[in-house]
């Protein structure tokens, strides 16, 4: 059994004593000698005396409270307080003789000094002497009745006073009341340290004002933040962090508000890099969209004809619906006509105006009126301008019945038509001469290599380039309910019924050759006009979109299959509801003079706008 040598309680285990210890003597019994300070550990109670009540040492024997005495030698003008307590048996014991054999015990010597005790350490590595002299009555058990002796030690030599405490701690015995006082001051170092700047605090709470604004902390090290953000005024990058950093601390360590300058100057720097952001993000959606439509309008750099051709048929490869000499064949094909210039006739249809003509005549009944244009073949897309190639075999288109009418033989190739590389080649020539600048620049100049859509202007520059006389006619806006272009379709009907008879034919095919009709995505040609019963206006319309074999059904010799492909091609006012619509019109042949004015005025293009 162990018996508490304070209280007397027994206890059977070692670990019960130190709880015991710790709770019931340790943290309640210690109390300062000078004012009511208690309730806290030993190394807490030491700091708290050395500095809260150290200019009260100047007095000579103070008698504490609850049995607790304070000494002073009179021959030290600043010393140091220390407390001893009497039931831990520590270097000084209960009486001189105890605590000598426990002095010597440890490897330390007791001398009796004026009637007090100094303590000697042997330990060579301490080569200073340090001498506490204590009240003799401060050790007896029965005045104190349990209490603890404070006592002053006053150095002898130069040493520091934490080399002095080293030396103490070093000198204390090992009973199980002092072994569980430095157990507990061990684990608790980090709650000690944590404590002491509130132990060693005055009682009224000091504050400091900054010389430079109104703030007033409760902190000497937020204040200098404070100050710190004054002087880096000049420094924007520092200012923003320090002054987030210093308004935090200052707002939960006082009440005070934060200068209205440093707010304001961080709102605005706030502010521009909002705005530098928001920048920043539409100049990346922007440039995202400008890549769309370059990749959209084919100038994206990712190949022309030829490329998307050899893509195309790789990828047929790949799966197995082309065989790789079928492959090279192609390839050797192809290159061959790019190489001459001229269409390989691979998409192009013969007769269809000659078949529609005959169509007319033995099976509409409900047509007032039909009007055809000339004789002009149709081409489609191909795997090598699928998407993108439109325009161009629209030209093809206008080209092929050019080439058949007498006024446009002596300025056009009779029977070639140019592929869809030698048609670029031919729109930057015309650029080269001076045409449409504008044009020319949006295109930067460039059209081989791409996949470059074209339109009514570079139609046109082609045409004049190749001295064939032509209008752009701009249908800007609807001219009738549900966006409808009824003066579209009144004007188509009066190109092709320029016959000069008064009573016409029903189906009359002319000589006119077909309008190149452009809008927004998409070009087609009108080849033809009907004119119902009841007086409407019907188009028929030829599209590069459309496949060969479903061109080819307009040559067949059954009805039905004939009706099915002309239901294709009509296009009624209730059909083109795009908002604007482009014409182009040949009307004759250029003289050189001519074609040099016309040169000089598409500097400045401008089209014919209806109404």
């Amino acid at each position: 059994m162990l018996t508490c040598e304070i209280c007397g309680e027994e206890l059977v285990l070692d670990e019960d004593m130190k709880t015991h210890l710790l709770l019931s003597h340790m943290e309640n019994d210690m109390g300062c000698p000078l004012c009511s300070w208690s309730g806290v550990a030993y190394n807490e109670l030491r700091f708290h005396i050395n500095t809260t009540h150290k200019e009260k040492q100047d007095h000579d024997g103070v008698e504490g409270r609850g049995g607790h005495s304070l000494v002073r030698p009179s021959s030290s003008p600043t010393p140091s307080i220390t407390i001893v307590d009497s039931h831990c048996k520590q270097s000084i014991g209960l009486s001189r003789s105890e605590g000598s054999e426990k002095g010597v015990a440890n490897g330390n010597r007791f001398d009796t000094i004026g009637g007090g005790f100094s303590l000697r350490t042997s330990n060579s590595t301490l080569e200073s002497k340090e001498r506490m002299t204590v009240s003799p009555q401060a050790f007896s058990r029965g005045e104190s009745g349990g209490g603890r002796a404070v006592a002053i030690v006053e150095p002898t030599s130069s040493v520091s006073m934490g080399f002095l405490r080293s030396a103490q701690d070093s000198s204390r015995p090992t009973s199980r009341h002092c072994n569980a006082e430095d157990s507990v001051g061990v684990e608790s170092a980090e709650h000690t340290t944590v404590k002491q700047k509130r132990f060693s605090s005055p009682l009224k709470e000091k504050q400091f004002s900054c010389p430079m604004c109104a703030l007033v902390c409760t902190d000497a090290f937020i204040l200098q933040e404070h100050v710190e953000l004054h002087l880096l005024e000049e420094s924007p990058a520092e200012e923003a962090v320090l002054g987030a950093t210093s308004s935090n601390k200052a707002a939960s360590s006082s009440n005070s508000s934060v200068s209205p300058g440093s707010d304001l100057r961080l709102a605005r720097r706030l502010q521009e890099e909002e705005k530098q952001r928001r920048k920043e993000q539409d100049a990346k959606q922007e440039a995202e969209e400008f890549k769309k439509l370059q990749r959209q309008f084919g100038v994206d750099g990712r190949g022309g004809y030829r490329k998307q051709m050899e893509r195309t048929m790789e990828k047929a490869v790949s799966r197995g619906v082309m065989v790789p000499a079928d492959f090279h064949n192609k390839r050797a094909e192809m290159m061959e006509a790019l190489a001459s210039g001229v269409d390989d006739g691979r998409t192009r249809t013969q007769g269809v105006l000659g078949a529609l003509y005959v169509y007319y005549q033995r099976e509409v009944r409900d047509c007032v009126h039909v009007w055809l244009s000339a004789d002009t073949d149709h081409f489609c897309s191909s795997e090598g301008d699928k998407g993108w190639g439109c325009g161009y075999r629209n030209f093809q288109m206008l080209l092929s019945s050019l080439q058949r009418m007498e006024p446009y033989t002596t300025c056009l190739s009779e029977g070639s038509v140019p592929s869809i590389p030698r048609v670029q080649v031919l729109i930057e020539g015309a650029w080269r001469e001076g045409l449409d600048p504008q044009g020319a620049t949006h295109f930067n100049q460039r059209l081989q290599g791409t996949r470059a859509w074209i339109g009514a202007t570079e139609i046109y520059s082609l045409c004049t380039s190749l001295r064939v006389s032509a209008r752009v006619l701009d249908f800007h806006q609807p001219t009738g309910p549900g966006d409808t272009h009824p003066r579209l379709f009144d004007w188509v009907k009066q190109y092709f019924s320029q016959t000069g008879a008064r009573l016409p034919p029903r189906v009359v095919q002319t000589t006119q050759p077909p309008l190149y009709l452009q809008h927004q995505g998409h070009s087609r040609s009108i080849v033809g006009v009907e004119q119902k019963k009841n007086g409407s206006l019907c188009l028929l319309l030829l599209d590069p979109g459309c496949s060969p074999g479903d061109v080819r059904k307009l040559l067949s010799q059954d009805g039905s299959t004939v009706s099915t492909a002309v239901r294709r091609m009509r296009k009624f006012s209730g059909n083109l509801k795009h908002r604007q619509y482009q014409v182009v019109v040949v009307d004759g042949v250029l003289s050189p003079e001519e074609k040099q004015t016309r040169v000089l005025n598409s500097r400045t293009l401008q089209a014919e706008r209806i109404p």
